[in-house]
């Protein structure tokens, strides 16, 4: 269930047992075999939420190996990426030591799933292509949703359910979904600002495809 960059290779879902891709352990050891799986560059509904922004504090759950941690960071914010996967942290960690943003950035090793900010707010939360088994990214949602500041934003990008991805197994494809869907997720003092589906064309080795992103942007209330 960790939250990545999907500008990867065709098959990118092979290897471990579908039900083992929700595990840390299987990410652990994924990012141990490669030099680098994502592309790391930053996720374009970030980009188009955040660009305008006056810089804060940032929240990344599922950051994998930390592209938009450091692209945030080299935009000045403050950021803490989270994972549950140790070995995509200490990745993270290196390529925000290469982009010379490290002294904006810490890490936070949690799983989304029990995942608990405690006192801690944040003025962007954000989480991008975290998949929860069997339709639990609403209560993912809730969750991050409990991290975000007075007056703060909540971004949610995730795969929508589409004919490009009827190779995957069928955990993987009921693990997505629709924006509409995070909805019951939010608490009442949120105001959904974009909930949609948005195209996206995805790069693989057999040529450029077209998916969709469901995108949800929500903003707290000042008090």
């Amino acid at each position: 269930m960790s939250g990545h960059h999907e500008h990867g290779r065709s098959g990118e879902h092979d290897g471990p047992a579908a039900a083992e891709m929700f595990e840390p352990a299987a990410w652990d050891e994924r990012y141990a075999g490669q030099e680098r799986f994502w592309s790391g560059e930053p996720n374009p509904q970030l980009v188009a939420a955040t660009g305008e922004l006056t810089p804060g504090t940032a929240l990344d759950v599922g950051c994998g190996e930390g592209g938009d941690v450091v692209w945030l960071a080299g935009q000045g914010w403050q950021v803490t990426g989270a994972d549950f996967s140790a070995e995509g942290l200490a990745r993270a960690a290196r390529h925000a030591e290469q982009a010379g943003v490290a002294d904006r950035v810490d890490w936070w090793q949690v799983d989304a799933r029990a995942f608990d900010a405690g006192d801690r707010s944040y003025d962007l939360v954000t989480s991008h292509y975290l998949h929860a088994p069997d339709g639990g990214m609403v209560e993912v949602t809730r969750r991050l949703a409990a991290a975000v500041a007075p007056g703060g934003l909540l971004l949610v990008v995730g795969h929508a359910p589409s004919h490009e991805f009827t190779h995957l197994s069928e955990s993987h494809r009921k693990a997505m979904f629709l924006a509409a869907e995070l909805l019951p997720g939010l608490p009442d003092d949120f105001e959904p600002v974009v909930v949609e589906q948005r195209t996206r064309t995805l790069k693989r080795d057999t040529g450029p495809v077209e998916a969709e992103d469901s995108v949800l942007l929500a903003r707290r209330a000042e008090s």
